[in-house]
């Protein structure tokens, strides 16, 4: 049997320093709220974050202890700081001197993630949203490939406000070039993502070309959806979320997450094993993130029947399939429904292009 994720892939680095799943599309499928128990991926926090600005209690795990850090530290900025300075001091805006911010808000940090992040005094100065790998990957494309593909008046001119007819205009006159085809497929490949912006454990179950499957959604994300409005877009392409914030920094998402910091928990370890610790009674809502995706589909059953224990009636499963398909409640019929035409309206409007389908599925 292959090892577990775990062991195969390293996880003492803050691999994403944002969460690249649609938290908008989280929220619809899972319609978290006061009064309803949350399990999520922890990942960067942010999607965890949306959760508990709805009002619901959430319990956070991760394998790595360098994304709890993470999610640590940008839990004590929200609580510490108002909206405008934790945009500055997160990185999304302007900070002269976030090193000294850091000295506040590090009394609010277990002694492990203040380690952590006194061995890494620089990405703090520097902003901690732009240095995990996955956004190192997006920069080496932002600063090697992209000039090569595209100028800037042009990129820029990728992100205006036009509707769908524009969009796709735009795309077929201005940006669907030879160059960008061919210089997309080689820096998304299996290859060059596998080394340079995930793991190549990541992919031990892909089939097919990931290039193409990617391009295809990048096409769609650029034409079909606004891209004015669209954070994951705008921070690949020009390095920050310079008009389009994530959910969980838009100003009434914040608000109401401020006030709801203490319904947060927080688990290092798998994610069946939070559930079986912080089980209570039961959990309304899981957001899986593309946990699947990296095991086999044994593993993945396994871990599934686990969080199926610890669900309550009605309880709704949310989770992403990249290039591995992965839907688990078909194994359970008599306990899972499916919602395939919810998640496929859900995908529509998805935002965040790396994906190949949403799963929403429902205990019974």
């Amino acid at each position: 049997m292959p090892a577990r994720i775990e062991e195969r892939a390293r996880f003492d680095l803050v691999r994403y320093a944002n969460v690249w799943e649609d938290a908008a599309v989280l929220r619809a499928a899972l319609a978290p709220a006061p009064g309803k128990r949350m399990l999520s991926i922890a990942s960067a926090g942010d999607n965890a974050f949306v959760l508990l600005a709805a009002g619901a209690e959430v319990v956070a795990a991760d394998l790595s202890p360098a994304q709890l850090a993470l999610v640590e530290l940008k839990r004590a900025a929200i609580r510490r700081l108002g909206h405008g300075e934790t945009l500055a001091f997160l990185g999304a805006r302007q900070g002269e001197d976030r090193r000294a911010v850091y000295e506040r808000l590090e009394r609010d940090l277990t002694p492990r993630a203040r380690e952590f992040w006194r061995e890494r005094l620089d990405e703090v100065t520097d902003g901690v949203i732009h240095h995990g790998k996955f956004e190192d990957y997006f920069r080496l494309f932002r600063a090697r490939v992209l000039p090569l593909i595209h100028r800037r008046r042009t990129v820029l001119g990728l992100l205006a406000e036009r509707d769908e007819a524009g969009r796709k205009t735009f795309y077929r006159k201005e940006w669907d070039n030879l160059r960008w085809r061919l210089l997309f497929r080689i820096f998304f490949s299996r290859f060059a993502m596998g080394r340079l912006g995930r793991d190549p454990e990541f992919f031990r179950y892909v089939e097919g070309s990931v290039a193409e499957r990617i391009l295809g959604r990048a096409e769609y994300a650029l034409t079909v959806l606004p891209t004015h409005a669209n954070p994951y877009v705008e921070y690949i392409l020009t390095g920050n979320f310079r008009n389009a914030l994530p959910l969980y920094l838009q100003p009434e998402t914040f608000a109401d997450l401020k006030r709801n910091l203490d319904r947060l928990t927080l688990f290092e370890g798998p994610v069946e094993e939070a559930a079986r610790v912080h089980r209570g009674e039961g959990f309304d809502g899981f957001n899986l993130s593309d946990v699947f995706e990296y095991l086999d589909p044994g593993a993945s059953a396994a871990i599934y029947e686990r969080l199926l224990a610890a669900a309550r009636p009605g309880a709704r499963f949310a989770y992403w399939n990249m290039l591995v398909p992965r839907r688990l409640g078909e194994r359970y019929p008599d306990r899972v429904r499916s919602l395939d035409g919810e998640a496929k309206a859900l995908f529509a409007r998805d935002l965040a292009f790396f994906y190949s389908a949403f799963v929403l599925e429902e205990a019974v």
